[in-house]
């Protein structure tokens, strides 16, 4: 979750609870969702896209870690690129952030329904809109949010953490089925080729979470030391579990599982749970699946929205979008923006696109992560760089997180570059528009001037 900047925020989240916390914003869709699509694009090799994306995002953690530990407040990459590449590069990165957890959060809801269908279906309900069950799920998230009923925010790791185990329960009936197929998951195995690239980048979403953890750096206890630790740890525990568990569904489920009617299945779990127990499992795994992806809305929702409160703080966009609902405390304005984007990215776009965008977006901000301690390290005697934490082989982490994000982004095709474009232009507007003429300028030149050699100032305002 992001939180408000501010003084009073006591650091009181040790290593442990930053880890699960985490956990708790990747674990959901990355089994929930993903492995359907996963697998319509590579076959039964889908759970090594999963190993390839994490290896990635592993490698791109280590320079979150670095910048976290050396700007350990609330914020997150937002803060890090705001500081670097100024307030224009910061606007884009900001927006880009936003846009990916809010598609995160409509990616949720889809699921959402999928799942709800199963129960209705069993009980006979039918003519059953998907769009209609996600929308009024939306409007009570919108409530809650609005209201600011903090305890709910308290489920979440619980909740998450259940539906986890119920997945967990899943692989172990399944192992104790003796009906595995051990070598489907390996039948025509390709783990370089373009497809298997291309799953990787899709999947890529479920790593999400990742970003999340330095946006809450002003509450984490010895923060140089716990930030890089919780977030490597929580990224190697994710990445294996998406990859054992993926590899478990395609050994256990025909082969055709993924299909249905010319369409990758959006409730994997409901399908899984079918090809290894009874009614009972399918309907309490189906309800786990509906309380999971719920609460990722909820606090996709939270989180989203709270990208464009702060930037509104900042003064690179309107300051309505920064004012607090004078009884609740809480960002309205922000928070009404993320649902009506939702929407319409609900009933616009596939929940395949919405996959890709999401993906594209989360991919371009690890490039940027790269990027950023590069030219920090480099930015010379006039931006002092000594991190706490410092990425270790560097720059190999750094060229491997870059090279081939770069590769992936292209792999996911127009759809996700479009959405990349888009975001660039939305932030230009947003800047040219507004920002510029409402922040306070630079005292000196940001970074990356310094490392691209220039010697003089540049004013930002006119950039």
């Amino acid at each position: 979750m992001v939180v408000e900047k501010t003084v009073e925020l006591a650091r009181s989240i040790g290593l442990k609870t930053l880890v699960i916390l985490s956990l708790s914003s990747m674990l959901g869709s990355g089994i929930f969702l993903l492995p359907a699509f996963a697998q319509e694009v590579v076959g039964p090799g889908m759970w090594f896209a999963f190993l390839l994306a994490g290896s990635v995002v592993i490698a791109s953690a280590f320079s979150k870690a670095e910048l976290a530990s050396a700007m350990p407040q609330s914020g997150g990459f937002y803060v890090y690129a705001e500081r670097t590449y100024g307030h224009l590069v910061g606007t884009i990165s900001g927006l880009g952030l936003f846009a990916s957890f809010m598609l995160k959060s409509a990616f949720a809801l889809v699921g959402f329904a999928a799942y709800m269908k199963v129960i209705t279906d069993h009980y006979g309900i039918e003519d059953i809109n998907s769009n209609a069950i996600a929308m009024v799920l939306l409007a009570f998230i919108l409530l809650v949010n609005l209201t600011g009923v903090k305890a709910i925010k308290k489920v979440q790791i619980p909740i998450v953490t259940g539906a986890m185990a119920m997945v967990v329960v899943l692989c172990i009936m399944a192992l104790a089925s003796g009906d595995m197929d051990f070598g489907r998951p390996v039948e025509d195995f390709n783990p370089v080729s373009i497809q298997m690239g291309t799953a990787a980048a899709l999947v890529f979403v479920a790593y999400s979470g990742a970003i999340k953890v330095g946006a809450i750096g002003g509450e984490v206890m010895d923060p140089e030391t716990n930030l890089p630790r919780g977030m490597i740890q929580s990224l190697v525990i994710a990445t294996l579990l998406y990859a054992t568990v993926a590899y478990i569904m395609v050994a256990t489920m025909d082969p055709g599982w993924h299909m249905v009617d010319g369409h990758a299945v959006e409730n994997p779990i409901t399908v899984f749970a079918q090809s290894v127990a009874g009614t009972a499992v399918v309907l309490i795994a189906s309800l786990v699946a509906i309380i999971a992806m719920a609460s990722m809305a909820l606090a996709g929702v939270l989180s989203s929205s709270r990208f464009i409160y702060a930037m509104a703080k900042d003064g690179v966009l309107p300051a309505s979008l920064g004012e607090l609902n004078e009884r609740y405390k809480t960002p309205h304005w922000p928070i009404l923006l993320t649902g009506l984007l939702m929407a319409v990215s609900i009933y616009s776009f596939d929940v395949h696109v919405i996959a890709e965008l999401a993906s594209g977006f989360i991919l371009m901000v690890f490039i940027v992560l790269n990027l950023t301690v590069v030219v920090l390290r480099r930015a010379g005697p006039k931006h002092e760089w000594n991190p706490p934490y410092r990425s270790p082989l560097y720059p190999l982490p750094q060229i491997y997180g870059t090279i081939a994000g770069m590769f992936m982004l292209v792999l996911m095709g127009k759809k996700a570059l479009f959405g990349g474009a888009g975001a660039i232009v939305l932030g230009l507007i947003a800047w040219y528009a507004y920002g510029r003429k409402n922040v306070q300028p630079r005292d000196g030149p940001t970074p990356l001037s310094t490392f691209l050699g220039r010697d003089s100032t540049v004013s930002e305002e006119s950039e």
